[in-house]
């Protein structure tokens, strides 16, 4: 029986024009990144399972995790994300480091989902994160560089939005509710999936979580804010609302105020952030749907047995940018075309000529490719517009003789005769 062509459920191919549009958003990331001063690294594409049950959630964490024991009996798993990974290779370093670590890596990962539009079980993302700095303008500078990742692919104005949160602010307002720590989290996943939920649902779930009618009075009155400057704050809460008000003005005054709103409903389902955290949306109709977020993890290292250090960061993906890029128009600028030269081999007395061309000019930092056999000029050409090429270089027999090569622009027909040697 005969083996199927096609790729396991919830991956696919990049064949090579797939492949250039994915490029094209890898190279824009990285060229922000190091832009930023941040150092790319990688982790293992497996680790033990446990360092993702740890804080990843119960998604991923759990359901979608997919796992494997190795021949020593070790339960591993495929990564699902990169933070776990990222804090555990930096607390092993992090005290001899000089800080803050300005770290970043793109890689693939692995969740046991159903696959949907703009998520598949193999994916790609950029990872970036900070370390070792929890002031406001580490936080700021993160927000700042995951803008300038969006606004680096040029998008129309008032396509996207960064919407902007905090767990402190959380935290407190769950205080200020009497929420008991043994219900915290129960509490957090309910405000994370308070948009899917009617009232009726929301009342429930916390009368179920512990809440009295008073303390979900609380929530509900926070979670329906839309303007941190209009959201009642106790004694209790002040520092943690000036920190995120801090944020947001900083970012203002950089010039970011228009892509920036403070929106209570962000709450990120992965249980180790404990500070700042945010969400990128995209704004087209058709794609309506948060792009990636990220946030602050100070606590995170605990799972290791080290003591806390500041961490914040941020993780697009691959498929809902690619979205956002499809969405917009943006591929776009691919369309131009870069420059491609074909050299047919026209007879057997020229093909060490043509091979001692094309060396010249791959060495001049043009993209040759050399036929394989002999091929009348007529197929040449033919050949040269099937494969795309945008230049045919000849080198035949009588070139040789004149020590010259000619090159044909095949988009606007002008030709050019050089002298070679």
């Amino acid at each position: 029986m005969a083996l199927s062509i096609k790729p396991p459920k919830g991956t696919r191919d990049w064949a090579p024009d797939e492949f250039r549009k994915r490029k094209y958003i890898f190279d824009t990331w990285r060229s922000v990144c190091e832009r930023y001063g941040y150092k790319e690294y990688l982790t293992p594409i497996v680790e033990h399972a446990d360092v993702y049950r740890a804080k990843s959630g119960e998604d991923v964490g759990g359901a979608e995790l997919v796992t494997f024991e190795d021949r020593g009996g070790r339960e591993l798993s495929v990564r699902p994300e990169m933070t776990p990974s990222v804090t555990r290779m930096v607390s092993g370093m992090y005290e001899s480091a000089p800080k803050p670590l300005r770290l970043f890596s793109i890689a693939n990962f692995m969740r046991n989902e159903r696959p949907q539009r703009g998520r598949n079980r193999e994916f790609w993302q950029l990872n970036a994160d900070l370390f070792g700095d929890e002031s406001v303008y580490a936080d700021v500078e993160v927000l700042q560089m995951a803008l300038d990742l969006m606004l680096a692919f040029k998008p129309p104005t008032e396509s996207f939005v960064l919407r902007i949160n905090s767990r402190n602010v959380i935290d407190t307002v769950l205080a200020q509710a009497h929420v008991s720590e043994d219900h915290r989290q129960d509490v957090v996943r309910i405000l994370d999936k308070w948009a899917k939920l009617t009232p009726e649902q929301i009342a429930e779930k916390l009368t179920a979580a512990g809440v009295l009618s008073e303390g979900q009075n609380v929530i509900t009155s926070y979670m329906n804010g839309q303007d941190i400057g209009l959201v009642d704050v106790s004694d209790d809460q002040t520092d943690s609302f000036n920190h995120l008000k801090k944020v947001i003005e900083l970012l203002t005054v950089r010039g970011y105020g228009d892509y920036i709103a403070f929106a209570p409903e962000i709450i990120r389902g992965f249980d180790y952030y404990d500070g700042i955290i945010f969400e990128v949306f995209d704004l087209h109709p058709d794609n309506s749907r948060a792009l990636f977020g990220g946030g602050r993890y100070n606590g995170l290292a605990g799972i290791f047995g080290r003591a806390p250090f500041p961490s914040v960061g941020f993780a697009p993906g691959d498929e809902t940018m690619y979205l956002f890029l499809e969405s917009w128009g943006l591929f776009d600028a691919l369309s131009v075309q870069t420059p491609a030269y074909y050299m047919p081999i026209l007879d057997d007395t020229s093909e060490t000529y043509v091979q001692n061309v094309a060396c010249t000019l791959r060495d001049s930092g043009k993209h040759v490719t050399t036929g394989l056999s002999v091929q009348p000029i007529g197929k040449a050409f033919k050949a040269a517009e099937k494969g795309g090429f945008t230049h045919v270089v000849l080198a035949g027999e009588n070139e040789q003789d004149d020590s010259v090569y000619i090159v044909k622009d095949l988009r606007s027909g002008d030709e050019e005769k050089i002298s070679f040697g």
